[in-house]
């Protein structure tokens, strides 16, 4: 696992983006997995101003996210479909055919868990996969005892991510209970994963992450097991880790 500390959010994002750009480069019809929440705004602005000023192209890449809460439409402001065309696809030339996020609103949710799991299995499966990571270690919306086996599912959302999140409605009432997600397995197949982390309120879920141990209370610890991992974070989120 390789840490990379950068001194500030703003340098997180600039050095999450330049990553995440010098591998498009390299691969331009790489499968590249996002993740939503504040954490990977800062690095989606700096891949849009790259975007606007280089001319990066994202013309052959696809894209799939972790995740999307159960029975959000797609035009509701709150759903992961909506922060992703209004914070990257929509000031990128990614064609939307190209982006793939669960359908939170399926008639048969077990269905289209399946069927979001089959299509990164026979779309190559992902090759850079960015991730965030919970206070109480969820990755995706993959909550504590989530079996480390498990692939692309619903899930009940902990009281404690859903208080996390309510921030972004307008009460705790609004924010769903259920999500679709990426399982924990369905994660760990990605060739590379990237984990971006800022703030003193992440410090902590650092710490247990890096202690090594593995234990589906802490879904996080997964990753102690994945051959290419790299964890770019703020000195506030890395404080008491030698880097």
């Amino acid at each position: 696992m390789r840490i990379i500390e950068a001194n500030n959010y703003q340098e997180m994002s600039n050095l999450a983006a330049e990553y995440i750009i010098k591998k498009i480069h390299h691969t331009p019809q790489m499968n590249l997995g996002l993740a939503t929440g504040s954490t990977p705004l800062g690095t989606y602005s700096e891949m849009i101003e790259d975007y606007e000023e280089n001319r990066t192209s994202y013309a052959h890449v696809r894209t799939f996210n972790l995740d999307e809460y159960v029975g959000l439409e797609i035009n509701h402001p709150n759903s992961y479909k909506y922060f992703m065309k209004e914070n990257l696809f929509d000031h990128i030339n990614i064609a939307e055919e190209h982006t793939h996020i669960p359908n939170g609103t399926a008639s048969n949710i077990e269905k289209e868990c399946q069927a979001y799991e089959d299509l990164i299995e026979n779309q190559g499966g992902i090759d850079l996969q960015i991730l965030g990571i919970g206070n109480n270690g969820h990755i995706g919306f993959n909550e504590p005892r989530t079996p480390f086996e498990s692939k692309t599912h619903k899930v009940k959302l902990a009281e404690s991510t859903r208080m996390a999140n309510a921030r972004f409605f307008n009460s705790i009432q609004e924010v769903p209970t259920h999500a679709i997600t990426m399982g924990i397995s369905t994660i760990l197949k990605s060739k590379e994963i990237l984990l971006l982390v800022s703030g003193e309120g992440k410090s902590e879920a650092v710490k247990q992450l890096l202690n090594g141990q593995k234990n589906e209370n802490f879904p996080a610890s997964v990753l102690n097991i994945h051959q290419n991992v790299t964890i770019i974070g703020d000195k506030k989120a890395l404080a008491g880790i030698k880097v």
